[in-house]
């Protein structure tokens, strides 16, 4: 691993994260697999996760990049119904009892273009093109 796979990646523009809307997925690797992890916007702030439910390790997305359900308020598993607070990644209900999804550590930035999400990777879990 370089140096470089821990810079910032840009996700998207701030105004494409809208509260409890579509999110942003990324290629990545966790722990040497390949992964997916997922973008979204609540109550005003961008959170990232893992797209790996608690439950079962499958990605949670009923069609790309949706991941909340009806109302808009909680991340939801299409495989099982897996329930999910969207801030903090906790199981609030369905089989992922106890259970939370992987968070990202995530920033929005001012950049020359406008204000950003930016996604800071891990040592473990990182872009697939880093």
């Amino acid at each position: 691993m370089t140096d470089a796979a821990l810079e910032p990646v840009r996700v998207c523009a701030s105004e494409e994260l809208v509260d409890g809307g579509a999110g942003v997925r990324i290629d990545a690797t966790h722990a040497g697999g390949d992964a997916v992890v997922f973008f979204v916007r609540y109550d005003g702030v961008a959170y990232g996760y893992l797209n790996r439910c608690a439950h079962v390790p499958m990605e949670l997305d009923w069609n790309e990049g949706q991941f909340f359900e009806s109302s808009g308020l909680y991340l939801m598993c299409a495989t099982h119904g897996a329930i999910y607070a969207p801030d903090t990644g906790k199981c609030v209900g369905g089989p992922c009892r106890g259970g939370r999804l992987r968070p990202l550590h995530v920033a929005e930035r001012d950049t020359p273009g406008g204000r950003a999400v930016f996604w800071l990777p891990e040592a473990d879990l990182r872009p697939a093109s880093a």
